[in-house]
């Protein structure tokens, strides 16, 4: 059955900002403004838009299906949101500005009009459950944490590559546990080779790499190796920045496995 709506508003979602429009049925007025990203503007905009309608349903589209903005106002009863794919609106767009150039107010209007004239073609975001909220913000927390490690991996990437570029040759995955133990241990070249081949070879075998050949490589290289050509009094700066990003990628796998297992 079809929902008579009071209101029809449309949402151009950003970082910091949001721009909305809103048209009434049976008006050709359209009202624009802004509000900011964060819960208790959203929730001042949401409430007064729950007294101007009397509790009736609000048609809300926005160019996303997931997200912060999606949480906030999934849990307002008035508010019935409509995802809009960004594939649709981006063609729409073109339709109208061959260009393809976007901008904030103009999106928000391209909005409304598929929301008030394709709405038939939209599938509402159905109300969920608080366990299905609860797996949506985990999924969410998850992706973020995918993201954040390989930022960590990234900026320990690019330190290694001024001072000890030899890691990057050794260990496929920079961000892995034994990249971050290992660099715990032996934070540059120099420590590293006065340290027992055989030491090194038992803390390869205890972190599961095992293949005798790839071993004897790394070995090989380690006693021929030259340490990268950096300032003095630069690399221990480098060495407790890279100790320390070491330590974040490899933390945030753990937190990673945490939000798996409960969702």
């Amino acid at each position: 059955m079809e929902t008579d709506f009071a209101a029809y508003v449309a949402i151009d979602w950003a970082d910091q900002r949001h721009a909305w429009m809103l048209q009434a049925p049976g008006s050709v007025t359209r009202e624009a403004g802004n509000t900011d990203h964060t819960p208790e503007a959203v929730d001042v905009w949401a409430a007064e838009l729950r007294l101007r309608f009397g509790g009736q349903p609000i048609a809300v589209a926005l160019e996303q299906s997931r997200g912060p903005l999606v949480f906030m106002l999934a849990k307002y009863e008035h508010l019935v949101i409509f995802p809009v794919h960004p594939t649709t609106l981006a063609n729409y767009r073109k339709s109208f500005r061959p260009s393809g150039a976007k901008d904030d107010p103009s999106d928000a209007g391209l909005l409304l009009d598929v929301l008030m004239l394709h709405r038939d073609k939209l599938r509402r975001l159905d109300p969920d459950t608080p366990e299905t909220r609860t797996l949506q913000f985990l999924v969410e927390e998850r992706r973020k944490l995918v993201h954040e490690k390989t930022r960590y991996s990234n900026r320990l990437t690019s330190h290694l590559k001024m001072y000890f570029p030899q890691v990057l040759d050794w260990f496929d995955e920079i961000g892995s546990n034994i990249v971050a133990e290992f660099l715990e241990r032996w934070p540059d070249l120099d420590k590293l080779q006065r340290a027992r081949p055989a030491t090194i070879e038992r803390f390869l075998i205890d972190h599961n790499s095992r293949n005798a050949e790839s071993i004897a490589k790394r070995l090989d290289q380690i006693r021929k190796g030259r340490s990268g050509n950096y300032r003095c009094g630069s690399a221990g700066i480098m060495q407790r920045c890279c100790c320390g990003l070491g330590r974040s990628a490899q933390a945030t796998p753990r937190r990673h496995c945490r939000v798996r297992r409960k969702d």
